[in-house]
């Protein structure tokens, strides 16, 4: 099977150092109380921030939260055990959108930690959907509802890692909305 894998949020734990940091931020930095929807994914989407409040928080965190943030519990295993089945990892993020230099230091890291098993990498990507039709990928793991959706509008099958505060999604046909890897794991399985 080929399945396409997002990084942030679903390989590492980055969305919830994102979280973190994006409230001492607002309320320690910026001295005010900004937040106006806990549930969207993007700390750009949580906060009323100015263009430059967006900057100064990525010039102070982007680059401490790419390189520190762990690995969602199991993701490692799981991934290994996926590679060992015979499946074809594809890695589809939006990672180095934001700064480039995110793409070398991350294939750095996963190097150094034995997790450079991926079989293609796609960085900087803005339209998942279209990376997943176009290399045929069978199920994409992602946390973020509107490429979940995208996806499954295309009638490839998706998994919703659902692990912050998010919006709710109903599953169906090509939604499993899910919450750890060692369900999703589970879920692989048994396709």
């Amino acid at each position: 099977m080929r399945i396409g894998i997002d990084l942030d949020g679903v390989v590492f734990d980055s969305e919830k150092e994102y979280r973190v940091y994006s409230e001492l931020y607002d309320m320690i930095d910026l001295k005010q109380n900004s937040k106006t929807d806990n549930r969207n994914l993007t700390f750009q989407d949580r906060f009323n921030w100015t263009p430059e409040q967006i900057d100064g928080f990525l010039k102070k965190y982007h680059k401490q939260i790419t390189l520190k943030s762990n690995y969602m519990p199991g993701a490692k295993t799981v991934l290994k055990m996926l590679k060992e089945d015979g499946h074809c990892l594809i890695l589809v993020t939006a990672r180095g959108t934001l700064n480039k230099d995110m793409i070398e230091l991350t294939e750095e890291r996963l190097k150094q930690e034995g997790m450079d098993i991926f079989d293609q990498y796609f960085w900087a990507v803005k339209n998942k959907a279209e990376i997943c039709s176009n290399e045929k990928i069978d199920i994409m793991i992602d946390d973020s509802m509107k490429h979940i959706k995208s996806i499954a509008d295309l009638k490839i099958k998706t998994i919703y890692l659902k692990d912050a505060p998010s919006y709710d999604l109903a599953e169906n046909e090509y939604i499993k909305v899910l919450y750890n890897w060692g369900e999703i794991y589970r879920y692989l399985k048994g396709l």
